[in-house]
């Protein structure tokens, strides 16, 4: 992989919009929230300090909305030897007030539906786990550095994390998925006059996703001069900022040819210029926008098969090219992950699975 270079455009101005963000936070928060958040500069992204202050904020809020200790207390006055003076029972009431709550919006206020009645906000394992975690970090922070007498946090139960298939598409799938995105066939009326007019971009999309694995972020991250159709070659930005060379067979390569002789022809808004792909606004294609796509297709392509997204485009990348050459390293490499073990999941032998069923001898 080429060594970090300069920063991509797109993604400074990700960073700048974070960095923002983050200074916002810690504006509302306590000073020892401020300092924790900083402690991590030089070895966490901005995406990973900002995720950090939106979960601790959640616990704050507990705290001054359900906790009588911390009912007169503005959330910025909060002290660490507060926070030390919480026993594991008041952690335990948090996990089980992570299980359901009611959304707030960013004043604290409680957030209701068209007909008033509140928004109810579920965490799963995965999201209960993250939330704690973060919090038992920033406890490890005051207690490592003096501010608590103890870590009470350390004793705390997590949730018990079940693991989850890999959902992603198979060949008849994925043939379907073409066919909708190619014809519009299974697409509501609404649908099928957008399929027609984006229909060429929607098609490159589809076909960079499937044919490279590359992530949500790289794919809207793309700028023109980015892709190389004649060495069938393009860079993108990886995790952590750096640039990555990747390849595409002749299947993507004519899509993108045929997506960028459209491209050259739309006049996108300023400050879009450079984007590879645009939005039916001429702006650069939004995250939500790609997952919004992904989901129109795949329910028509795989309609049992709920909450597909680009990463499971992205999942049915590495469990193909996994069965195709059982080189773990290989996908590993071919994903952008930094540990080999991320890339395990990917390994499972469906055809074997298939197999031990298909050969169960029902007669004696």
């Amino acid at each position: 992989m080429p060594p970090k270079s300069s920063e991509h455009p797109y993604q400074s101005e990700k960073k700048v919009r974070t960095n923002l963000r983050i200074r916002e936070l810690q504006g509302e928060m306590p000073q020892v929230v401020s300092d924790f958040i900083r402690s991590m500069i030089g070895h966490s992204s901005e995406l990973t300090r900002l995720g950090y202050l939106y979960d601790i904020r959640l616990f704050l809020r507990f705290l001054t909305q359900e906790d009588v200790r911390f009912s007169d207390t503005p959330m910025q006055l909060i002290t660490p030897e507060m926070l030390g003076s919480l026993a594991l029972r008041d952690f335990e009431r948090y996990t089980e007030f992570l299980s359901q709550y009611v959304r707030t919006d960013e004043n604290g206020g409680e957030v209701t539906d068209a007909h008033g009645n509140p928004v109810f906000v579920t965490n799963r394992e995965v999201g209960m786990s993250r939330k704690l975690s973060a919090v038992r970090t920033f406890y490890k922070y005051m207690f490592s550095h003096g501010l608590i007498e103890a870590n009470v946090t350390a004793n705390l139960t997590m949730p018990k994390i079940h693991k989850k298939p890999v959902v992603f598409l198979n060949k008849d799938e994925i043939a379907r998925l073409f066919d909708a995105v190619n014809t519009g066939e299974g697409l509501t009326d609404r649908q099928k006059a957008y399929n027609e007019s984006f229909r060429t971009r929607d098609v490159a999309i589809v076909s960079l996703l499937l044919g490279t694995g590359i992530r949500e972020s790289e794919l809207i991250g793309l700028d023109l001069g980015d892709v190389n159709l004649k060495d069938r070659t393009f860079l993108v930005t990886r995790k952590g900022g750096n640039e990555a060379l990747l390849h595409f067979n002749a299947q993507v390569s004519e899509a993108l040819a045929d997506y960028l002789y459209l491209r050259k022809q739309i006049e996108p808004l300023p400050g879009h210029e450079k984007a590879f792909f645009l939005s039916s606004q001429r702006r650069r294609l939004s995250a939500r926008a790609l997952q919004d796509l992904i989901k129109k297709y795949a329910q028509v392509a795989a309609p049992l098969k709920k909450r597909l997204s680009p990463h499971k485009m992205r999942s049915t990348f590495a469990t193909n090219l996994y069965k195709n050459t059982h080189d773990i390293y290989l996908v590993s490499e071919a994903l952008g992950h930094a540990q080999l073990e991320t890339s395990t999941r990917y390994t499972a032998r469906e055809d074997h699975l298939i197999q031990a069923a298909e050969n169960v001898d029902w007669v004696e």
